[in-house]
């Protein structure tokens, strides 16, 4: 086979339907038209506009392939020289304490926008404007040459980070529905890809760049330049184009369709973002101070680095198999309780042992951060409609980033105050507990559609 057949042959693979077992409860997917589909189907197969179809998929999924990869190199790169950054710009601890608080907050400011953005411009074009907001972040912040400076590109870049969280659930949603797991998964290891290798190489990258942060910080602003390109051919395109019997369903659907969801009368989307918030504490508990407990524990500053390394290198193939592995179950409270013990495992460890089974408690908690993927893949799943999943999405993401912002400021105060890390430990093992609780009220069988109509 030569090249270019192979070339086909994977992106057939990746552009192909998943098929899994759904309930007829949830109408994750919707209803196929089998005749006419099919009829549908052989008589444009080879036809222009299927090439045309088939064309825009594959750009559909690179693009989603390079925004996930952009969604948190601009945090972890800052993370890598953020003591650089502070010396060069005379920066208060203070202000860098709130330069450690900012992602989490534009998340939850900024991603309320995306589900009107998207309803009026097509969500293509809202994650297209998205990346250019990154990019000129990026390229901002380094050369603005003041503290001000420096938050207002890094808010700009993270505005378009967290639009494109809410919408990349809904792109998935609307252009592969019956992949979202394996679709969730794609992009979920991506994002793992792009936040671990922007955390391993931006010291090397700005060594061998001649030593200035400015240019290791800047080097990033091409990747998101990259992640916009895919997206431009897609701006005017509000999704695939649907067949004769999928119009005829949307119609249907669209005339038992309540004018409005409210999303906020649904038990599983408050549980859904509770879920998200409480894992995302987590997340940044561990990215922000688990380093600094080996440490404190006797083990070296580069082993301490390559152990959270280790943790955060753990959600790539994880990310990829667990939505997988989700979207095949009618209930994804039993992964749950999975990532949950992993995590319960991890910070007992670091309690009772932390130097002598630090590789061990890196690995498991590098297993319980991967709530994050089966977060997003809920999301696809405990709603019906593509409109269901933007507001899902916006409330459970905005919602959730909200509560995650005092956790990791609430550990250093205990930390200080302490003087040791057995009540920080003692904190993240207490939060774990409803973590497992209401990811199992969010992992139930039923949409967010049918409990808002049933509370109407």
């Amino acid at each position: 086979m030569d090249n270019q057949s192979s070339h086909d042959s994977m992106m057939s693979h990746m552009t192909g339907k998943e098929t899994r077992p759904t309930s007829s409860t949830t109408g994750r997917t919707a209803p196929r038209a089998k005749a006419p589909a099919a009829a549908e189907t052989t008589a444009s197969h080879g036809s222009p506009a299927t090439a045309t179809r088939a064309w825009t998929t594959r750009l559909v999924v690179i693009g989603i392939v390079l925004s996930a990869v952009n969604l948190r190199p601009a945090i972890t790169s800052l993370g890598a020289l953020l003591e650089d950054v502070r010396d060069g710009l005379g920066m208060s601890g203070s202000a860098a304490g709130l330069l450690t608080s900012v992602p989490p907050l534009c998340f939850a400011v900024f991603g309320v926008t995306a589900p009107r953005l998207a309803r009026r411009f097509g969500p293509a074009a809202v994650v297209c404007a998205a990346m250019a907001a990154v990019t000129a972040g990026l390229l901002i912040r380094p050369y603005a040459g003041s503290t001000a400076g420096f938050l207002a590109g890094s808010a700009l870049a993270l505005m378009g980070i967290a639009v494109s969280n809410v919408l990349m659930p809904v792109i998935v949603k609307r252009w592969f529905p019956d992949r979202v797991g394996s679709m969730t998964g794609l992009y979920s290891m991506a994002l793992a890809v792009g936040t671990s290798v922007a955390a391993a190489v931006t010291v090397p990258v700005t060594d061998a760049l001649g030593g200035g942060w400015q240019s290791g910080l800047a080097v990033w602003a091409g990747l998101a330049a990259a992640a916009v390109l895919p997206w431009v051919p897609l701006v005017r395109d509000r999704g695939p184009a649907p067949t004769a019997g999928a119009r005829a369903g949307a119609r249907a659907r669209a005339e038992r369709q309540p004018p409005a969801l409210r999303i906020t009368r649904s038990r599983t989307a408050w549980a859904l973002a509770v879920f998200f918030g409480l894992q995302a504490t987590a997340a940044y508990i561990t990215m922000g101070w688990m380093a600094q407990i080996f440490r404190d524990a006797g083990v070296s500053a580069s082993t301490a680095g390559l152990l959270l390394a280790v943790t955060m290198v753990m959600g790539v193939p994880l990310a990829f198999v667990i939505p997988r592995v989700a979207t095949r179950l009618p209930r994804q409270g039993p992964i749950v309780i999975a990532l949950g013990v992993c995590g319960l495992a991890g910070y007992a460890g670091l309690y009772l042992a932390p130097a002598a089974g630090a590789w061990a408690w890196a690995v498991l908690l590098g297993i319980s951060t991967c709530a994050f993927p089966l977060a997003l893949t809920m999301v696809g799943m405990r709603a019906r409609t593509a409109a269901g999943v933007v507001q899902l999405s916006a409330f459970a993401q905005s919602t959730g980033y909200l509560i995650s912002i005092p956790g990791p400021l609430l550990v250093g105060v205990l930390y200080q105050h302490s003087g040791g890390w057995g009540l920080p430990i003692a904190l993240m093992i207490g939060l774990m507990i409803p973590q497992m609780a209401v990811g199992v009220l969010a992992g139930r069988d039923r949409t967010v559609e049918d409990e808002a109509a049933a509370t109407a």
